[in-house]
């Protein structure tokens, strides 16, 4: 007979649960699996790296890799960071006709809109798109009837931290508000999004270039929507105008009347510009290649 009584299992063995007295792992199912692929990433960079790694070795897919990564660069990223800026909002007069404002909603196809009396920065609701509608069939409501609370956070805020007020509050929009207590811009819960499933630091961005302007495989170029005019002038020898408006995408938003959608084709100035990613109520890049003689200047 053996000298040792058998041992007791523990309470988490009889009804589930960590054991007594062993207290909980507090890292997330996320940190442990990073740390179980390669133990000890001192720093973003280096887990970044690890995750590379382990897609080469067929750990992960490419798709989990670039979502892991989305989650870890949005985790020091804030609402300032990724708002759309406040003058290129979309907004709503409280005070308009009808028409005017069906005819913002038709030009810039967006479904939620903040809505202002007086001055711009004194938002005082969100319109749904479909909620307008009502008033075509019944003119006599109120549109104030009609409007949303809106939701204000602070450029600090952390995108981590919003994307769980967007769901506890069931939101898609906050009105960003600056240092100040003035409208800085706006966010909504696509942007966010968009900073997981979408292109945080991705293919087009390269650190040792700064000049905006990047040559493809197929000989055409790529070009950021935030550079120069006189850029694009001296790389491709043009004379496009450069008097009003700075930057490429601000100009080629300004000759179509609204900013062009992915996808979208502009002639101008000799140049096609195929609008290759638009974020933010901006054009993050174009391609950009000769036009055909024959081509008319325009949306193509």
């Amino acid at each position: 007979m053996s000298d040792h009584p058998p041992s007791r299992p523990h309470r988490s063995d009889r009804h589930g649960g960590a054991p007594i007295g062993r207290p909980r792992d507090p890292r997330s199912l996320f940190v442990r699996l990073i740390e179980f692929l390669s133990p000890g990433p001192d720093s973003t960079a280096e887990l970044i790296k690890t995750l590379a790694d382990a897609e080469h070795r067929d750990l992960i897919e490419p798709e989990s890799r670039v979502m892991l990564e989305g989650v870890i660069r949005m985790a020091g990223m804030t609402a300032g960071d990724v708002m759309v800026a406040f003058k290129r909002m979309d907004l709503l007069d409280i005070d308009a006709p009808y028409e005017e404002l069906l005819r913002t909603v038709i030009d810039t196809a967006h479904s939620r809109f903040p809505v202002f009396e007086g001055s711009r920065d004194n938002i005082i609701g969100i319109l749904l798109a479909k909620d307008l509608l009502k008033l075509q069939r019944a003119p006599e409501l109120n549109l104030r009837t009609l409007l949303r609370p809106a939701m204000f956070v602070p450029e600090s805020k952390g995108l981590n931290e919003l994307l769980r007020e967007f769901r506890t509050n069931r939101s898609h929009l906050a009105i960003v508000i600056d240092e100040f207590g003035q409208t800085a811009g706006l966010i909504t819960i696509e942007d966010v999004l968009e900073e997981i499933v979408g292109e945080i630091e991705d293919e087009f961005d390269d650190e040792e270039e700064e000049s905006g302007i990047f040559t493809l495989a197929d000989g055409s170029q790529r070009v950021a929507g935030d550079v120069e005019i006189a850029a694009v002038n001296e790389a491709f020898g043009t004379q496009l105008p450069d008097d009003d408006f700075d930057t490429i995408g601000g100009l080629v938003a300004h000759e179509l009347g609204r900013v062009p959608r992915r996808g979208e084709q502009v002639n101008l100035g000799g140049l096609r510009f195929m609008v290759m990613l638009a974020r933010g109520g901006a054009v993050r890049w174009f391609k950009v290649t000769r036009a055909l003689p024959a081509d008319e200047a325009g949306l193509a």
